[in-house]
């Protein structure tokens, strides 16, 4: 029987462990998954639970639920992959290079665009946001690695509300979960917790300056250089 995640209502319990399973491959793609019976023996659970997991998957776009067809999982261009469950799903079960490559390619595209933003419109407490993530930064550096990846993390996010761009700051809880992931692979790989920091520091400047472009110009290169690391290791992988 599988073992369901204390302090969430069954049902939610349910859809974790099922989604988790799902995103990780265990059930075939396109196939039926066990019935509803099956599921309620599997999982020590109520048909009630089973059905309140299948809607919210269902939402997630992993799988579809009709009369005659059973429970069938969902190609998986049709789910939601912006969904932070299923992001984190996917990096916390086997975090593939491929996926951290795509995710940066993600970042790249959006956050230079915050960065110039913020560096027109950031009000003073959404700036000071920034700065008081990048001095956590600069205190952990040498300290916890739990407390810098937690201030890198609210970097990223401080840079998306000082867009004051409402798709932007929708993107909070995806690029946190990714984030999370993200970081202690590239940042491993860089082995160099002050020109992190630095780094940081010099995205930071241009925004308090004012300077659209060269904030995201810094941006961008910040990104680049995670991105060529993630790139590195997959040629190490296929070599």
């Amino acid at each position: 029987m599988a073992v369901l995640e204390r302090n969430l209502s069954l049902s939610q319990r349910m859809t974790q462990e099922l989604g988790r399973s799902i995103v990780c491959g265990e059930f075939n793609a396109n196939e039926s998954l066990p019935s509803e019976a099956v599921l309620c023996e599997s999982f020590g659970v109520s048909r009630t639970a089973v059905r309140e997991a299948v809607k919210m998957l269902s939402a997630k776009g992993l799988i579809s639920s009709r009369q005659r067809q059973g429970i069938r999982i969902l190609p998986e261009e049709e789910w939601n992959i912006l969904d932070s469950d299923l992001l984190r799903w996917s990096l916390e079960s086997n975090p593939s290079m491929r996926v951290l490559k795509e995710f940066l390619q993600m970042r790249i595209a959006i956050e230079p665009a915050a960065a110039a933003l913020a560096a027109q419109n950031a009000r003073p407490e959404r700036l000071a946001a920034i700065r008081e993530a990048l001095e956590r930064m600069d205190q952990a550096k040498s300290g916890s690695p739990e407390q810098a990846l937690e201030a890198d993390i609210d970097f990223h996010i401080s840079i998306l509300y000082a867009s004051e761009n409402r798709f932007f700051i929708r993107m909070r809880d995806f690029t946190r979960t990714a984030l999370n992931v993200s970081i202690r692979h590239t940042n491993v790989i860089k082995s160099n917790p002050r020109g992190v920091v630095q780094d940081h520091s010099l995205v930071y400047d241009a925004i308090a300056a004012g300077d659209a472009e060269l904030a995201k110009q810094r941006m961008f290169l910040l990104i680049d250089e995670a991105l060529t690391f993630i790139e590195q290791e997959l040629e190490k992988s296929v070599n």
